[in-house]
């Protein structure tokens, strides 16, 4: 026998009596224990557990890895394996035999989870590894624990969450700290229904490692595990603030759409909201919190990002000013389109009503930050704004005097809109824009403390076409009254019938005065048409000239001046009418005002006022066809002159600045609005409802008056006629001298 044998029974032996006296003294607890694994039997659970409970055990170095020998049993019990015995993992065990064998059978989980190869697809080929035993660091019990087992539903439940963060934070401890602070993380954790831990997510071939794919077919894959959730899962969507459309319009968006026809570069959810740190977009720190939707942007849009910092805009946003823009406020969140996309609240059309006007309109951001609220209303009121208004998307919005990313005060020598940069700015649409034509205030509002001068044009024309207008109704009102009145009591008997007039007819307008009155009655009709469908392109009765043809605005410039061009032509021939023709002559003549036509008018008063009986007696013309014809002339003259200078913009701006060239525009506003309702209240009464002509006075289509109508509207001319015909006939009677034959 050797001397290390000797050692070991002496070490054996003191053992044996040591164990002897510990159960002489009180070694009772260890005599039940005996007794009550003798009754349990060799390999009861609770055989295992007199040794593996109670913290009389410490950790030991297992194959490498430092493994815990002490265990709950209150867990175990708890856990998904709580049903089985401790044999059913740790095979060829005998716990008779103390202490075990030096080298154990190794725990197999794959004897009973054969299929989480597949299961676990996301820690693949690990798994694989783990369950066959492999030496690999990874195993399954890094991650399930290895007797506090969770269930396989564990992750719908607040502890189930916790234990599968707590789990995947032994690997990936920086993504799980971010994900315990985002919005997922928060609401799993309170045990919200349907929020996502890491296995929600990562259960899926998503992330760059483990895709096999394109990265646009993994930013797809992305896309419809998020969509999943937020728009397929109808709890979740009851508890979302954005409705189910706003989520959807991503896919139709220009990302989307980028996406979906394979571009890598387009933004989806991850890119705006981030992955494991994903939070609300009103939470501070968040990609999509408004202070950060500039950096946000600009991980893809870097230079218009680091443009749009430099702005007015960016610079508000960095002093904390909540209500400056940022990309979302001007393109939009889930819809964002395409610049020049019709339907993109960017777009030229859209750009200054959807985007600029929402802020520059607004009364409480006026007061607040001392800016102009009335920015939008000059403009959309200005050639440029009534254009835009009317489809015109050619025609300068906000962005292009202004910029877009690159907004500054017009203080700023690098703004746009700097004194020195306008001739430039305004160059771009129109070439060889000098400083003249740069110069005047574009933002113009008719009020004196701004421009006096467009102030006193709109008060003298306001005036003037109330007092005009409103005395022709009046006249007009009181004229139908009488007449109306006469004609109903000689009905009724009250007064005398006039006295029988023949069926002659009379010459009223000859075959070229009818093509003169054709003419201006066409221009005019279309010039009012086509000009108030500028002024005003959103009133009720443009719409519908829209809905029955939509392209007539397109072509509503060039059918404007077409008609300008006409009735400018039918005034020439007009001229060369009353200068170069006897009948012209005549009419000039007789159109000319008299001091007579002073008595017709104080006569008309008398008369409409009851004072008398009798009517003035006209003549040719009236004063009613004096003041209408002359005010034409006039109204003609000022439309032409003012329309040339609207028309040949550019060289008429530089010619008279821009304050001039909106002192002609003003002109010709109010122009044709005194112009067209003086036609309607003045001129169509006299020729259709006065009752003395009604239902209509047809000199303008036949060319001639009954010898009634003469007699009631042109007395005085019909006596003349009467009196030259009955000359004519006299001298027809007398012999001529120098006809008569010689006496013998």
């Amino acid at each position: 026998m050797t001397a290390r044998r000797r050692i070991l029974r002496l070490a054996l032996g003191l053992a044996l009596i040591g164990g002897s006296l510990a159960a002489l003294s009180g070694g009772g607890g260890q005599a039940s224990a005996r007794v009550a694994r003798s009754a349990a039997g060799p390999n009861a659970d609770e055989t295992c557990l007199e040794c593996h409970s109670g913290g009389t055990l410490g950790p030991r170095l297992v194959r490498g890895a430092m493994v815990p020998m002490d265990i709950d049993p209150a867990l175990l019990r708890a856990s998904a394996h709580g049903r089985f015995t401790c044999i059913k993992c740790h095979v060829g065990f005998n716990a008779a035999r103390t202490p075990h064998r030096a080298r154990t059978t190794p725990v197999d989980c794959g004897r009973c989870h054969a299929d989480a190869d597949s299961i676990h697809q996301f820690h693949a080929p690990a798994t694989s590894r783990a369950l066959t035993g492999s030496s690999a660091a990874f195993t399954c019990t890094l991650c399930h624990g290895s007797h506090a087992v969770a269930g396989g539903h564990a992750d719908t439940t607040p502890e189930g969450a916790r234990a599968i963060a707590v789990a995947c934070a032994r690997c990936h401890q920086e993504e799980v700290t971010h994900y315990a602070k985002s919005a997922h993380g928060r609401a799993a954790a309170a045990g919200q229904t349907g929020a996502p831990t890491c296995l929600s997510c990562h259960t899926n071939e998503i992330s760059a490692a483990r895709f096999q794919g394109t990265i646009a077919d993994r930013k797809l894959e992305q896309e419809r595990l998020c969509l999943q959730c937020h728009l397929e899962d109808p709890e979740v969507r009851r508890r979302m603030g954005p409705k189910a459309g706003f989520i959807r319009a991503y896919d139709v968006s220009v990302h989307g759409a980028a996406l979906h026809a394979g571009d890598d570069k387009a933004a989806t959810c991850i890119d705006c909201h981030g992955s494991h740190d994903m939070a609300k977009g009103y939470e501070e720190g968040a990609l999509t919190e408004k202070r950060h939707i500039p950096e946000t942007c600009g991980q893809c849009h870097e230079k218009i990002a680091h443009t749009f910092e430099a702005s007015v805009h960016g610079e508000a946003v960095r002093e904390g000013v909540t209500d400056a823009p940022v990309c979302t406020d001007c393109h939009g969140e889930h819809t964002i389109k395409k610049a020049d996309a019709p339907d993109s609240p960017v777009a030229p059309g859209n750009v200054s009503v959807e985007v600029c006007s929402p802020c520059h309109s607004s009364v409480r951001l006026a007061t607040k930050y001392g800016i102009r609220s009335d920015r939008y209303q000059t403009y959309s009121d200005s050639f440029h704004g009534l254009a835009i208004r009317g489809g015109q998307v050619s025609a300068a919005n906000c962005a292009s005097c202004h910029g877009s990313h690159d907004i500054l005060p017009s203080a700023d020598p690098r703004s746009m809109i700097y004194p020195g940069n306008l001739a430039t700015t305004c160059g771009q649409c129109h070439p060889g824009a000098s400083a003249a034509f740069a110069s005047g205030k574009v933002h113009l509002e008719p009020v004196a403390s701004d421009e006096p001068l467009l102030y006193w044009i709109a008060t003298i024309y306001t005036f003037l076409i109330v007092g005009v207008v409103g005395g022709m109704f009046l006249h007009n009102a009181v004229d139908f009254y009488r007449k109306a009145r006469h004609r109903l009591r000689r009905r009724r008997g009250l007064e005398p019938e006039p006295e029988p007039v023949g069926h002659a007819l009379y010459v009223r307008m000859t075959r070229s005065e009818r093509l003169q009155h054709a003419s201006l009655l066409v221009s005019f009709v279309v010039l009012v048409v086509t000009g108030f469908m500028l002024r005003y392109p959103e009133s009720w009765w443009v719409e519908g000239l829209r809905r029955v043809w939509g392209d007539l605005f397109e072509i509503r410039s060039i059918v404007h001046r077409i008609a300008g061009v006409l009735m400018v032509g039918a005034s020439v021939v007009h001229l060369h009418y009353l200068g170069f023709t006897e009948r012209g002559r005549g009419f000039l003549r007789d159109m000319l005002p008299r001091p007579s036509d002073l008595g017709d008018v104080i006569g008309a008063l008398r008369y409409y006022a009851g004072l008398t009986q009798d009517r003035p007696r006209f003549g040719r013309f009236s004063y009613i066809e004096k003041a209408e014809y002359w005010a034409l002339v006039w109204g003609t003259v000022v439309m032409a002159v003012t329309g040339v200078i609207l028309w040949f913009q550019d060289p008429f701006i530089a010619l008279l600045t821009k304050l001039g060239w909106d002192a002609a525009r003003s002109i010709h506003y109010y122009e044709a609005v005194l112009a067209t309702l003086a036609i309607l209240v003045w001129h169509i009464y006299f020729v259709i409802f006065n009752p003395d002509v009604y239902p209509m006075n047809l000199a303008w289509l036949k060319g001639t008056l009954t010898e009634e109508e003469m007699e009631d509207e042109h007395p005085l001319e019909l006596e003349a006629i009467r009196r030259r015909r009955e000359q004519e006939k006299a001298d027809s009677t007398v012999p001529d001298p120098e006809r008569e034959e010689p006496r013998e």
